[in-house]
């Protein structure tokens, strides 16, 4: 599949088979990911993978406030947590990643989500989450912030792969010369 294809085909899927997911398929994806550039390389995130009968226990912490119903039948997740703020010495110049974190994570969160779907993995990128939950369940006591979860499995049989329906692009770039 080229990149144009695997572009057109990503998308948010919210309706899963129940095939497993593989721990060896989901380390794959996160291993794939982690090529993602990041500010000052310093890769401001660590990565956990949930499956099988945890993931089901973990689905509570994506459904705060009745949201993600369908995440019930979602069979892993992959739990990005962000780390603190690090700087490096850049020749004479201390240079610190912190005003980027976010967009590392961001950048990570697209790299895990087109490594799923080249190996034919769906995902849904979800930002509402219990980060103290999610911190108690991971048994993880620093760094308790976790920006973004990723519902990975296989979308349920004859699950549509929807037309993009984008704002015009003309009114989203602009050349200027």
């Amino acid at each position: 599949m080229n990149l144009k294809e695997l572009f057109n085909l990503r998308q948010s899927t919210r309706e899963f088979s129940d095939r497993p997911v593989e721990d060896k398929t989901l380390e794959e994806i996160c291993k794939l990911a982690t090529s993602a550039p990041s500010a000052v390389n310093l890769q401001p995130y660590n990565l956990y993978a949930v499956n099988g009968e945890k993931a089901k226990q973990f689905t509570k912490y994506v459904q705060t406030n009745g949201a993600n119903k369908w995440a019930d039948g979602c069979p892993a997740y992959i739990v990005i947590q962000s780390r603190e703020p690090h700087a490096v010495m850049r020749g004479e110049r201390r240079v610190s990643n912190e005003p980027f974190i976010a967009n590392d994570v961001g950048i990570l969160a697209a790299y895990i989500v087109l490594a799923a779907e080249d190996m034919g993995v769906q995902t849904c990128i979800i930002g509402l989450r219990d980060e103290k939950g999610i911190a108690d369940f991971l048994s993880v006591t620093e760094n308790k912030k976790f920006p973004l979860i990723i519902a990975v499995g296989y979308a349920a049989e004859n699950y549509p792969v929807r037309d993009k329906k984008r704002r015009d692009f003309s009114l989203t770039y602009k050349l200027i010369k």
